[in-house]
This record gives structure tokens, sequence and C-alpha cells, in this order.
């Protein structure tokens, strides 16, 4: 005999577990607060914008190919900006104590498809230091491509600075929140319908059925104490009327 679920005994176990399916979502965004707040460390990011571009030539008149060639340098160049090369040399004069491999893992170089800026990004628990990492970084790289490429095409065209009240990038304690409130809802339903799957206790007419595959021929149906004492009283009233009727007689 195929087992059946319907949508009212789904709704039923939520019901009946829902403590439990509140506790656990509860439990799961309180965590990820006190996580999100007082835990992990904020971290600040600060960006500089620079232009590749080609040095001026004779010619006045525009030409695309220099720009496809400068589009595919830009890759090149972000390597270059994170190479070992550069990056000691910002960590030897800004007194960091760092190798180039741990400051590479600060440092995200970005452009965006067709364009010639590339966005120098460095994450740091201090604004000031990743504003600081981050135009020395590309001061660095400035230089640096001169004499690795023998061209001077690279232009700082906007440092980075530090906000009078910087906002940090990470974490996100609302987005952190939400995703646990979410997290937590999904494993307190979960949860709901394993133990509700475990119980195999007999609680109604239908798990006899189901276990024994027996028709059920009759229900006794429950009766509430307070109805079976009024049942009682009137069946004593009748029974002292009865008495009083035959006595009487």
């Amino acid at each position: 005999m195929e087992e059946t679920i319907s949508l009212k005994e789904l709704f039923e176990t939520l019901k009946k577990r829902l403590m439990l399916i509140v506790s656990i979502t509860l439990v799961a965004a309180i965590i990820s607060g006190i996580v999100s707040f007082f835990v992990l460390t904020p971290i600040y990011q600060a960006s500089t914008l620079i232009l590749v571009n080609q040095s001026k030539s004779e010619q006045s008149i525009y030409n695309p190919g220099e720009v496809q060639t400068n589009l595919a340098l830009i890759n090149t160049y972000s390597g270059i900006i994170k190479s070992p090369p550069v990056l000691e040399i910002v960590s030897k004069d800004l007194n960091l104590n760092m190798t180039a491999e741990q400051l590479a893992s600060k440092i995200t170089v970005s452009s965006d498809n067709g364009s010639q800026l590339l966005n120098l990004s460095v994450q740091d628990p201090s604004p000031k230091t990743a504003a600081v990492i981050a135009n020395k970084t590309a001061e660095v790289f400035q230089k640096k491509i001169v004499s690795f490429m023998s061209i001077n095409n690279v232009h700082i065209i906007s440092p980075a600075k530090v906000a009078d009240n910087p906002s940090p990038i990470k974490p996100q304690p609302l987005l952190n929140i939400a995703i646990a409130i979410v997290v937590g809802l999904m494993a307190g339903v979960g949860i709901a319908f394993l133990l509700e799957y475990l119980d195999n206790t007999i609680k109604n007419e239908l798990d006899i059925e189901k276990e024994l595959g027996l028709p059920i021929l009759g229900v006794i149906a429950p009766i509430e104490d307070q109805k079976l004492e009024e049942l009682s009283r009137r069946r004593e009233a009748r029974n002292t009327t009865v008495r009083g009727e035959t006595h009487g007689s």
C-alpha cells in the first residue's frame, strides 16, 4: 500500500513543529549578528584609477589599432602590478613587513571590457593603509613599466582617498543576518519533517490502517471530561426520577 502525504498533513507538521522552526531561525540570526558585529574584522577598500594609452606620436589622426594594442596589454599590466618586483618595493617603502604574496592577496586589478582604465583596489582593516598601499602600488608600477616594457603610457588619473566616514565593504551584517534567517528557516523545516518521519508512534486511526493494512470498521470518538461529567449528571438525574416514579406507584 503506497503512502501518500497530503498538503494538509504537511501544514499540520509545520504547525506542530512551529516553535522548533522559529527557535532555530532565531538562533541562526542571533549567531550571525554576533559574529558579524563583534567577531569579524571590518575590511575597508580603497581604489586608484589608472589610464593605459599610447604615447603621443607625430600623427594626429586617431588610430584604432593603437587602442586595440592597449586593450591587449591590460592583462599584462594587471600581472605586472601584482608581481614581486613591484610589490616588494611597495612593502619596503611603506615598511609593511609583508611579503609580495601577502600584499598581492590584498590587491585586485580589474577593467571593464573595451575600456583602457585599470581599477587598482586594495582591501585592509585600516582605510588609511588601504589608500596608501593603492597609491604607492600605482606609483611604483608607473615607474617600473618604463624599464619593463620601454614604454611610458601609464597615467594615474584618480588617486585613492580616505573618506571622512568610510564604510567597510565587509562584513555586511544585515546581509549576513538575512542569509542566516533563510538558512535557519530551511534547516528548521528540514528538521521538523525529519522528526515527523522518525516518529513512529500511533496517533490516529489512519496510522493504524497504514501499519496493519486493514480497513477501519469503527472509531470511538473521544469525549471531553466536561461532557462526560454532564452525561453522568443527566444519567443520575434520570435514574433518580425513575426511582421516584417507582416508589410513588
